[in-house]
């Protein structure tokens, strides 16, 4: 069966990524993978975060926070709401599990780096679009701590990227989109380092349970799909 798109299953969806579109922030990324937009900042903070100084540790950290915007879906949510939202929490510490995974923290130093996910419009696939900017935002605020002598070794170690796929209408598609992922039986998120390992995968059968031969065909097209989008990272980056 066609896909809404017209996307072949292991097609994803054009992708864009802007760098310096934020005028104050250490590193920023706009990324756009099809109708989904997000706006990734990476704020740089001169010291340690306070659980690091309380417990005398050394080295440096990465957190995220990640929030929509009241009108990025079809129908506009309070900024009430939006504070409120365990949704949002659980995607933070997703993105920041992510980012931190390919980070020295002791080459990073004492410092903190923060990055803000916004997500301006919302067509499916946000925490990895978020995953995906985010990384790009991180290391752009890595290269201005080097350009301005605070650290002298590139702490970041690899590339990361994320992206989703699952099972609609009986196929395996990469990358869906709001009008797949609404209905879609196996609904899953990975994210991949450049070398090609695997550093978190989120699967739910919607509708039933899912075999192992699934997640395996899922996980190959996910490979797929991060390649790219580290290939897209490496071009705005190097």
């Amino acid at each position: 069966m066609m896909r809404p798109s017209l996307r072949k299953n292991d097609q994803i969806r054009p992708v864009s990524l802007e760098t310096g579109v934020n005028k104050w922030a250490e590193g920023s990324c706009l990324i756009k993978i099809g109708g989904t937009h997000v706006l990734c900042t990476a704020s740089i903070e001169f010291n340690q975060p306070i659980w690091k100084r309380l417990q005398n540790k050394t080295g440096g950290w990465v957190s995220a926070e990640y929030s929509m915007l009241p009108r990025a879906n079809g129908t506009r949510k309070t900024r009430d709401l939006m504070m409120r939202d365990n949704r949002n929490a659980e995607i933070s510490r997703l993105i920041g599990r992510a980012l931190r995974s390919v980070v020295d923290m002791e080459k990073l130093g004492r410092h903190t780096i923060i990055i803000d996910c916004d997500v301006i419009q919302a067509d499916g696939g946000t925490r990895c679009a978020s995953v995906t900017g985010g990384f790009v935002a991180m290391a752009l605020a890595v290269r201005h701590l080097m350009d301005t002598g605070r650290i002298y070794e590139n702490p970041i170690q690899d590339y990361v990227a994320a992206i989703s796929a699952g099972v609609w209408n009986g196929e395996l598609v990469l990358d869906l989109d709001f009008d797949e992922d609404s209905i879609a039986e196996l609904d899953s998120n990975f994210v991949i380092s450049g070398s090609g390992q695997f550093i978190e995968v989120q699967a739910t059968g919607e509708q039933h349970p899912f075999t192992q031969d699934q997640i395996i065909q899922l996980m190959n097209l996910a490979c797929t799909g991060c390649k790219k989008l580290t290939d897209l990272q490496k071009q705005v980056l190097e």
